[in-house]
């Protein structure tokens, strides 16, 4: 016994049992084979900063059929109210509703574009939409700036997703 507890054959003989092992976990640990991806209720972040903003919050009045709202995130420093979300589409890819009045406009629309440079123009709804696209990161953005606050629709979304969520966008209600 002592033989096989020592040298090339022992290495090899507990490299095997570790080996079983991990394979029996593996075999009992349960796997899911479908993807999660996590769904947030943004219904108390449209009412925060729709209360709170100095300027008229825009919500999406329906989910896109087929999309997932993934996160939400409402900052209000020093009087500027930011408020993100965002959502994986249909086709699992990410796209996001930027929303600020932070000054200059400029510099929010082009740090959530990750872009300065706009490379056309699109009407949706009769509001013009600057479009944005950063080649190396595959992103694609729509801008609207408005006197006192700025839109970006922003993501890996196609145009086509991104230009169906600015259509669903409709003025949040105040709450009272």
């Amino acid at each position: 016994m002592r033989q096989f507890t020592q040298g090339l054959y022992g290495y090899a003989f507990a490299l095997l049992v570790c080996l079983a092992a991990v394979g029996v976990f593996l075999l009992v640990t349960p796997q899911s084979r479908t993807r999660h991806i996590p769904r947030v209720d943004y219904t108390i972040d449209t009412a925060n900063a729709a209360r709170l903003a100095p300027y008229q919050v825009e919500v999406p009045s329906a989910v896109p059929s087929g999309w997932t709202p993934t996160s939400s995130r409402v900052t209000n420093d020093k009087g500027t109210l930011t408020w993100r979300l965002g959502f994986a589409t249909a086709g699992h890819l990410h796209a996001m509703l930027a929303q600020s009045n932070e000054s200059p406009s400029a510099g929010f629309a082009d740090r959530m574009a990750n872009t300065a440079t706009v490379t056309g123009t699109q009407q949706i709804s009769g509001e013009t939409w600057q479009q944005r696209y950063r080649q190396d990161k595959d992103q694609r953005s729509l801008v609207r700036v408005h006197p006192n606050y700025t839109i970006i629709i922003t993501g890996s979304a196609t145009w086509q997703e991104l230009t169906t969520l600015a259509t669903t966008l409709t003025p949040a209600p105040k709450p009272t």
